[in-house]
């Protein structure tokens, strides 16, 4: 896959991805043993998605499907979503993560919220986008509060977009949440990462 056209930042991740510095074993052990917030707090600063490739193709292959004028990057990572819809010339993004937002910021040179699901459901993520894309996170969110967190973005977006390398977590089930587009992407490995996207009945945008 060619990434010329890309940021900087783009090309150097997939360096280092393509390189012998990132071990997705050793990723996952540290997972396990420290828990998710501990992993992020000790290691945000050197945070890198594996699956970038993927996540590129998806949301390439969509952009025709989804709307990316007012984008809001929800779990935002080292930035790798921003700075793909970026560079296809949507400016308008919001992100927001509570552990990388400096490692946003480093990367993609603009501000970075750090509401957690916690603060989301609380109210406190203010604005109107086209669409909400959490690549990689929503997996996270403890079960009891998945689905005040929907109702919370649902009112904010008539679109969420997850992307993940498994089919957690599975949104259809809430009352009113509809799974509207599926698309995949295949690892070097042949493995599938997911991108769908989803609506709730229940709101009506203007």
């Amino acid at each position: 896959m060619v990434f010329g056209h890309f940021k900087p930042y783009i090309l150097h991740i997939e360096q280092i991805i393509d390189g012998i510095f990132y071990n997705m074993k050793a990723l996952r052990t540290l997972y396990e043993q420290l828990g998710v917030e501990a992993y992020y707090k000790q290691y945000a600063a050197q945070y890198i998605n594996p699956h970038l490739a993927q996540i590129q193709e998806l949301l390439l292959a969509n952009e025709g499907n989804l709307d990316y004028s007012s984008l809001l990057d929800l779990c935002a990572g080292g930035g790798e979503v921003s700075a793909i819809v970026q560079s296809l010339g949507y400016s308008n993004t919001t992100a927001t993560d509570p552990f990388t937002h400096q490692l946003y910021q480093k990367n993609i040179g603009s501000e970075c919220q750090k509401l957690s699901f916690d603060d989301i459901i609380r109210g406190k993520l203010e604005g109107n986008f086209s669409t909400v894309v959490c690549s990689f996170a929503m997996h996270l969110c403890p079960t009891q509060q998945l689905y005040p967190l929907l109702l919370q973005l649902f009112a904010l977006s008539p679109v969420l977009v997850i992307i993940s390398p498994h089919k957690r977590p599975i949104l259809d089930v809430y009352e009113g949440v509809q799974c509207v587009l599926e698309d995949y992407s295949f690892t070097k490995k042949g493995k599938k990462v997911f991108l769908k996207a989803y609506n709730y009945a229940y709101i009506q945008h203007q």
